[in-house]
């Protein structure tokens, strides 16, 4: 009797030849699916870069695929849900049609078991994806940019953050100002402790240290000002004023962008931009997106279960694995507005990275243990 049970109990439990294989096939259409999407992305992106640059000086096919090459990784990351969810479909679709997992199942083996395999490797391809795919394409896409801007002939203005507060540039031409700065007030576009450094045509100008500079329309407010300028005495302004075609949607929006930096280089950022007074909320909503990827991938598998495995003899197979695709999209938007009210505020950072993924597996579980259980 004992040893009988035991046979039943190992009957029941998962091989590792079983395990193995079922990893296989699901790995083998991950990267097919994988490298698809990704050719799709890659001519979908040069002809999108070939509309913006063309018009541009000296640009060629080349630069323009180059920049289209550079910007594929972080794009491909974008889309690594969906390559999940697809792989996983066709996977379970085709053991399903062979009738491979009916035998599994008549075997004594569950749905949850046979999963097992393929959630473990969508959870080590969201592992890498946050920690290898994500710097690469932080790295990819911010050097994209760079000969972006190259070739843009009306460049923006450029701010940087370090240890000691932040740098911010602004080129009108002829006069070019540094204005540095050891916090800021973003409400009011305050910059506290400044000093300022003018050029004009390359040659230095002159230096102002003020307690602080507030940007209104049209130019810099630059109160209690001590002026430094070669050849005369230091003297004393209440309050200077320089012309400056900048608004605060332009300063803001040359931070560095989350999805240029990489998910080891974001919670040094995120310390920088609180202790320099800017909002987090983008660079912290990117960060906490990327812990929540393997989960996310997760909740891709077991939702494409629920679509895939059941028995072909219902028919109706083309409209239940297209019921899946358009609740994959359906996520896709649900994700895009719960991660714009993180952004905006409305929403905690962590509830609003968290929360597609968690829907995901709310919605699937349920109809899985009803696929499993009856």
């Amino acid at each position: 009797m004992t040893a009988a049970v035991a046979t039943s109990r190992r009957s029941r439990r998962l091989s590792w030849t079983l395990s193995g294989y079922i990893a296989r096939q699901y790995g083998l259409w991950f990267f097919v699916f994988l490298f698809g999407i990704a050719g799709i992305v890659l001519l979908a992106g040069t002809a999108d870069r070939m509309d913006r640059m063309a018009k541009e000086e000296g640009v060629t096919f080349w630069i323009v695929f180059g920049v289209a090459l550079l910007r594929l990784p972080s794009l491909v990351q974008e889309t690594m849900p969906f390559v999940v969810l697809g792989a996983a479909m066709f996977t379970f679709w085709r053991l399903t049609r062979t009738n491979e997992l009916v035998v599994t199942r008549a075997a004594g083996v569950s749905a949850w078991q046979f999963l097992l395999p393929a959630i473990a490797f969508s959870i080590m391809v969201g592992i890498l994806t946050m920690t290898a795919l994500n710097p690469i394409g932080a790295t990819m896409l911010s050097r994209a940019e760079k000969i972006e801007k190259s070739y843009d002939p009306t460049p923006g203005p450029s701010l940087a953050l370090r240890g000691g507060g932040l740098w911010l540039r602004q080129d009108d031409g002829a006069t070019r100002l540094m204005l540095h700065a050891s916090r800021a007030d973003e409400a009011s576009m305050t910059l506290y402790d400044v000093i300022v450094f003018r050029f004009q045509n390359d040659s230095f100008l002159n230096r102002m240290d003020a307690a602080s500079a507030r940007l209104e329309a049209g130019h810099w407010a630059i109160e209690d000002v001590w002026l430094s300028q070669a050849g005369q005495p230091t003297s004393f302004e209440e309050t200077v004023r320089i012309p400056t075609d900048l608004t605060s949607r332009k300063i803001l929006d040359s931070f560095a962008p989350a999805d240029t930096l990489s998910f080891w280089q974001l919670p040094e950022f995120i310390r920088l931009l609180q202790e320099a007074g800017f909002s987090t909320q983008q660079h912290r909503l990117e960060f906490n997106k990327l812990l929540a990827l393997p989960l996310l991938f997760t909740a891709m598998v077991v939702l494409a279960a629920t679509f895939s495995l059941r028995p072909q003899r219902r028919g109706r197979v083309g409209l239940i694995v297209l019921a899946g695709v358009v609740c994959g999209f359906m996520l896709y938007f649900l994700s895009n507005l719960v991660f714009a009210l993180g952004i905006s505020g409305k929403l905690p950072v962590a509830l609003a990275a968290w929360t597609p993924a968690a829907i995901a597996l709310a919605l699937a579980l349920p109809l899985l243990l009803h696929l499993e259980d009856g």
